[in-house]
């Protein structure tokens, strides 16, 4: 990775905790969740949603997606009681001021636009109450399942514009630093297809690959398939949890 000049209190890499199979049980050591108001910012096909909702069943959840498409799928599907779905990117969400007590973006900062990051973390500390949580959580561009998908999306620059966004955000004194971990997410696919499907064919980001490129992200990725058919990876991750100051 290359060395980059940043506020030495936060590091766009260090040392992990070792493998978490599911990412609610990290933020739930973080985070006060339990009867929380909670904002989640690009909740994709909402898995986290329902986990959180389950878990902490006093908690209400706001889960906003700015894909269209998979906004709809997530309104047309069953869902916990204290879940609301609405449609919204982080950098104009659709909720007053001061509404919620734990924002979470997870794996999404990085899709924000360039330009819009900045946005985005002034839009979560508008909505958060004082001495409310951001927690947010990215992507380490290192590991096996990093260079697969790099063959076809390479998220090198995002994933740095979104650190240096975060940095930015402290270093305003629009958040203070409350805690930054490191651990590796274990990414587990029952084969090719659903790579395919999830990555390849998201809905929220349009890639083409050729004949050529397709088959060779298709062999690399089989080089990893166990003897049942699935394929596991661990992705290392980053979360950041900021406190916006009371």
């Amino acid at each position: 990775m290359r060395a980059m000049a940043f506020a030495p209190s936060m590091r766009l890499a260090g040392p992990d905790a070792g493998p978490v199979s599911r990412e609610i049980e990290f933020a739930a050591a973080l985070l006060p969740l339990d009867r929380a108001r909670v904002v989640e910012l690009g909740c994709g096909r909402a898995e986290f949603t329902r986990a959180l909702a389950l878990r902490f069943p006093a908690s209400r959840i706001a889960a906003l997606e700015v894909d269209a498409i998979q906004h709809a799928k997530n309104l047309a599907s069953e869902r916990p009681g204290n879940v609301a779905f609405a449609e919204g990117g982080a950098d104009a969400i659709p909720l007053p001021d001061g509404c919620a007590d734990v924002v979470l973006m997870l794996k999404s900062l990085h899709h924000v636009p360039f330009e819009r990051m900045d946005a985005a973390l002034a839009e979560i500390a508008r909505v958060l109450a004082p001495g409310g949580l951001a927690y947010v959580s990215e992507p380490i561009y290192d590991g096996e399942f990093n260079a697969i998908v790099s063959m076809f999306h390479d998220e090198r620059a995002v994933r740095e514009a979104a650190f240096a966004a975060l940095v930015r955000a402290v270093d305003s004194g629009r958040f203070e630093l409350a805690a930054e971990r490191f651990w590796r997410a274990k990414r587990r696919f029952a084969g090719f297809e659903e790579f395919d499907e999830r990555l390849i064919r998201a809905t929220h980001t349009e890639h083409r690959l050729s004949p050529a490129a397709y088959a060779a992200v298709r062999e690399r990725f089989l080089r990893h398939l166990a003897p049942d058919g699935t394929a596991t990876f661990e992705q290392p991750m980053r979360v950041d949890v900021l406190r916006k100051p009371a």
